[in-house]
């Protein structure tokens, strides 16, 4: 199975090195020297990383016969794949790959079926899943531990507690300064 672990952002000084961002909880394993990489697009690779390394909190790396920052900057947005087996499990136990994830019921905890997830979306804070509906309608459910509150991998579901408003917009609570600023107003108002 291959999974998508970084994009190629902008080189870094003259020597070939690019910057990276990562899209795997496993750099170490899968970025590593040596490591061949598919790329997409494919006429691109695949690539072999020669060295890596962090500098200003960034992900350096080179690639074998990148030399110089033309070559460099021509991998500019290549996605960097790598090849995992299905049946490999992260190292971490609360962690999951993406494939691990997909077509996941998506229950309540007391059973009520909310949906299938569809999609996965990395954003820099969080990751959502995006939830099929029963009716075709889709709704986002960050993966956090305060909503997600299990995976089963066994029973194929996703437990989530979430908060009011995140599943029926009807149960929403709307709050706003504008609401506190119009109630103290008034109660101010009665005062007087």
């Amino acid at each position: 199975m291959q999974l998508v672990v970084a994009r190629i952002g902008r080189a870094h000084g003259i020597k070939g090195e690019v910057t990276v961002e990562v899209r795997t909880d496993e750099p170490e394993l899968r970025l590593g020297p040596g490591a061949v990489l598919a790329t997409e697009p494919a006429s691109t690779g695949p690539l072999t990383i020669e060295t890596g390394r962090v500098h200003s909190g960034r992900l350096l790396l080179r690639f074998e016969g990148v030399r110089d920052r033309t070559a460099a900057e021509a991998l500019r947005n290549t996605l960097l794949i790598s090849e995992v087996d299905p049946d490999e499990l992260p190292e971490d136990p609360e962690e999951f790959y993406d494939h691990q994830l997909m077509d996941l019921d998506v229950v309540l905890a007391d059973g009520t079926e909310i949906g299938r997830i569809t999609e996965i979306t990395h954003l820099p804070s969080q990751d959502l899943f995006i939830v099929e509906r029963p009716d075709g309608t889709e709704v986002m459910i960050p993966f956090v531990e305060e909503i997600v509150s299990e995976i089963d991998l066994e029973e194929q579901r996703a437990v989530i507690t979430p908060p009011p408003g995140l599943i029926h917009e009807s149960e929403a609570v709307v709050a706003s300064s504008r609401d506190e600023e119009a109630a103290g107003a008034a109660e101010g108002g009665k005062d007087a």
